[in-house]
């Protein structure tokens, strides 16, 4: 059942993507509760399969590769689905969702098991940790797929090519505010995932130095966009463009340490 729900789950995504870009393969509207519906469906299937996987580990599936990316999917699933339907627009939906449904069947590649987490109140600790750290990696995913989309909108309308892609994405200004909410978002969950990674780590003696490394870095990076927004400034091509290419590098970051290093598997 698992298995199946993640199958769903993932092909729900890569379907509603695949909707979204239609109009850019013949002239017709975007399919907007169409894609909205398959997000929905897919969120749906993806929920019953992390239920069923917590029943089945007795604990929330935070801890471990496998679970860890499978819910980090289903956050970004969330998000991008509650985007897309206040603003009746799909457009995040041809980058986010493909790029949800990759992850979750990695989950599946990587193996949905998990490792012994702590109890009481140390384990409520470290669970608050992870969860907030999953809620900004989700955010900051969000705010990449609206830089990317604001890039290739700007550029079709400097290069005066009013095809599908001016007629279908949405204003430069509303790609620009979903990038600038969800950046603050990203850096409000990871800066306190990080105070109470950093208490734990000092309270209980736990140190793991990749994870260490690959979370300063990922809240180093939404710290350089949201403070250069807010605080210095950065016009909306500056900001998408940084976004964008950090939140890639923190994905590369990520998939180097997980290669090279024997680790515990457990998800920061």
């Amino acid at each position: 059942m698992i298995a199946l729900a993640h199958a769903a789950a993932a092909l729900c995504y890569v379907g509603a993507a695949a909707l979204a870009a239609a109009p850019f393969v013949r002239p017709v509207a975007a399919p907007v509760r169409s894609v909205i519906g398959l997000l929905a469906a897919g969120v749906v299937a993806h929920l019953v399969a992390l239920t069923a996987l917590a029943v089945q580990m007795g604990s929330l599936p935070l801890f471990g590769l496998g679970p860890a990316l499978s819910s980090a999917a289903f956050l970004l699933a969330v998000s991008l689905l509650a985007v897309e339907a206040l603003a009746r627009d799909v457009s995040l939906a041809l980058v986010g969702a493909p790029f949800a449904g990759i992850v979750t069947l990695l989950s599946r590649v990587a193996g949905l098991s998990a490792v012994t987490e702590p109890q009481g109140a140390r384990g409520v600790w470290l669970l608050s940790h992870v969860a907030l750290s999953f809620l900004g990696i989700a955010a900051f995913g969000t705010a990449a797929a609206a830089a990317t989309i604001y890039l290739v909108q700007r550029r079709e309308l400097r290069s005066r090519r009013f095809g599908s892609v001016f007629r279908l994405f949405p204003p430069l200004a509303t790609l620009d505010r979903v990038n600038h909410v969800a950046t603050v978002i990203a850096w409000l969950g990871l800066s306190v995932g990080m105070v109470l990674a950093a208490s734990y780590a000092v309270r209980y003696q736990v140190v793991d130095l990749p994870k260490i490394i690959w979370a300063v870095a990922a809240w180093a990076g939404v710290s350089v966009v949201t403070f250069g927004r807010v605080v210095g400034g950065w016009q909306a091509r500056r900001a998408a463009l940084l976004t964008s290419c950090i939140f890639g590098a923190v994905l590369l970051l990520y998939v180097v340490l997980r290669a090279a290093v024997d680790s515990s598997g457990r998800f920061l």
